[in-house]
């Protein structure tokens, strides 16, 4: 599939980066990693909103043992970058003492958020935390987290697409983006 060409949103210009298929076939890699690591253990994913809908959305179609689904939704991005503060908007409200949880980010850019929620959870001793995101920028990310499942590894670039968003549009593009130079 070719991707379409350069398009604008709002006041940026972006260009194409991934095309839907490319995406997909990395989800269903992720999504039989999950299933062979969680065997027998019924994991409860955590989708982070509103970014990450689209890819939990994907993942889970490729989850075949038996899990929960709950949300959180948070805010830290404010026009093209984080405000590494931390929003919580919807809380969780599942107990997850003794579970296996396993949040879905759509993207990890400096950590702090991701950084945040899993500090947030923790007082509430899970069996284990990973997570599964469809993007890092290695270069940016500030904290260590347990990044357990990656889609793609990119550089530092803004990107839209997919769930991503630029002031909250350009979420409902199937394939990504990133911003031009």
């Amino acid at each position: 599939m070719v991707l379409s060409r350069e398009l604008q949103v709002l006041d940026l210009k972006f260009v194409p980066f991934l095309d839907h298929s490319q995406i997909l076939e990395r989800i269903s890699e992720l999504g039989t990693s999950i299933n062979q690591d969680f065997e027998n253990k019924l994991p409860l994913f955590i989708p982070i909103l509103n970014g990450a809908f689209i890819f939990a959305a994907d993942l889970l179609k490729e989850i075949c043992i038996p899990c929960e689904v709950s949300f959180v939704k948070v805010a830290s991005y404010m026009g093209e970058s984080t405000s590494g503060q931390v929003e919580e908007v919807l809380g969780l409200k599942t107990d997850i003492r003794g579970r296996h949880i396993i949040l879905v980010e759509d993207i990890v850019d400096t950590g702090l958020t991701m950084s945040q929620l899993i500090k947030s959870f923790m007082p509430f001793q899970p069996a284990s935390l990973s997570i599964a995101t469809l993007f890092v920028k290695p270069d940016s990310v500030q904290v260590e987290l347990p990044l357990t499942y990656v889609g793609f590894e990119i550089e530092n670039k803004f990107i839209i697409g997919y769930g991503l968003d630029y002031n909250g549009q350009g979420r409902n593009f199937r394939d990504i983006y990133q911003k031009a130079d």
